[in-house]
């Protein structure tokens, strides 16, 4: 396994590949971690969250649409992910840009047997415009601090080897 040194990089990072030749994409170190605006978004039952009720745990925050394609290709490997992140006490945020609200999401994840993932909404991109997504998916890696140490723009596979590691170490550094 590469050295914390490594993985973390001048300004970026790029997750271990595998032998396969398989890449997860090229994650931007946030260097120095950055600070983020107070943002919320709801839940599919109406309720509203915000990144302070995460306080203390290592979050990674997904914006995406059901009409996305590199969202919707980048999903099911998301959901494997936070299956494994969640004993590391790194919770996955997925929020929906969809305006057809929950209804589009649960649909969204039935056809693509998804599970463990939350329904989370921001159909008026409020919280992804105040962090600065500029396009869909962007992912945000939250450390236990609440600040952003890395962001990937556009979609990856989550379910490659390394990825586990790499979030982890980011989010613990």
């Amino acid at each position: 396994m590469a050295s914390v040194a490594f993985l973390l990089g001048p300004r970026k990072l790029r997750a271990q590949t595998p032998p396969d030749g398989e890449d997860i994409g090229e994650l931007q170190v946030t260097d120095p971690p950055k600070a983020l605006p107070a943002i919320s978004w709801r839940d599919a039952a109406g309720g509203t969250h915000s990144l302070a009720d995460y306080a203390g745990k290592g979050v990674l925050l997904n914006f995406w649409a059901t009409w996305c394609g590199p969202c919707k290709a980048e999903m099911p490997s998301l959901a494997l992910l936070a299956t494994k992140l969640a004993m590391k006490d790194i919770v996955v945020l997925p929020l929906s840009a969809d305006s057809g609200g929950a209804a589009a999401v649960r649909k969204f994840y039935a056809a693509n047997h998804i599970a463990g993932l939350g329904v989370y909404l921001d159909p008026d991109q409020q919280a992804a415009q105040a962090v600065g997504v500029f396009g869909l998916p962007t992912t945000l890696i939250i450390d236990r601090k609440g600040r952003e140490v890395a962001r990937l723009a556009g979609g990856t596979n989550w379910a490659l080897r390394g990825t586990q590691a790499t979030v982890t170490t980011l989010v613990n550094a």
